[in-house]
């Protein structure tokens, strides 16, 4: 096995191993002892990979963020601007897989944002502006011709995903108990329902039928290998 191979799988041992401790236990919370320990290397083979903890995190958020994007039918769906009976679905299967598939890739978001501020976002503005200025244009382009409700785009992108970030745990906090949702098609299908009578004016309503629309189709409800294909 070549020099470079080895040094490539030392790599990726530390990031993954960063990405649990820092997910876990935040950026000030973990020290490069438990990222070297965690990956079964030394210390000091750790910073000949990395030089500071700093640029062990950044490799960490990155690699987190790889996979994270829109699927073809969505972004045709956006560029078409096609109905939100068929787009706005889409939007929200991406949402729940995140959070599904995703945890520590939102637990990082999180750490970056709150203890490594000056540089995390230009970092989250390289991978989620895209999407969620994507998500923007098209809400407004379907206000814009009347099939939203006048309302600020930028304030629905936010609800959407706060609603599938949060909504499970206030659920919990409100009645006691998870909203019945037996798995992520269904929690899509329940999250388009409440957003599209939100949104669509009572005369742009039509006959949403969830399975026909196929809006979830795509929507794994097995591991996040499934679901990043």
């Amino acid at each position: 096995m070549g020099s470079s191979t080895k040094n490539t799988e030392s790599t990726d041992k530390i990031i993954q191993a960063a990405v649990q401790l820092f997910a876990r236990q935040g950026y000030h919370g973990t020290s490069t002892r438990e990222i070297a320990r965690l990956a079964d290397i030394s210390e000091n083979t750790l910073f000949r990979h990395f030089e500071h903890k700093e640029d062990i995190f950044w490799a960490a958020l990155q690699t987190s963020f790889s996979g994270l994007r829109m699927r073809k039918d969505l972004l045709d769906g956006i560029a078409e601007c096609e109905a939100p009976q068929v787009v706005l679905p889409q939007i929200l299967a991406l949402l729940v897989e995140t959070v599904t598939f995703r945890p520590q890739l939102l637990c990082l978001i999180a750490v970056a944002l709150i203890e490594l501020r000056w540089k995390a976002e230009s970092v989250c503005n390289q991978f989620l502006s895209p999407i969620f200025s994507a998500f923007n244009l098209y809400l407004a382009k379907n206000i814009e011709n009347g099939r939203i409700r006048n309302l600020d785009p930028r304030m629905i992108t936010s609800a959407l995903a706060m609603t599938v970030m949060v909504h499970p745990e206030l659920s919990r906090l409100v009645s006691g108990t998870l909203p019945p949702h037996s798995d992520n098609r269904d929690a899509v299908r329940a999250y388009t329902r409440f957003w599209l009578d939100v949104l669509v004016p009572q005369s742009e309503v039509r006959a949403w039928d969830p399975v026909a629309a196929n809006e979830v189709s795509h929507l794994s409800t097995t591991t996040p290998t499934e679901a990043g294909k």
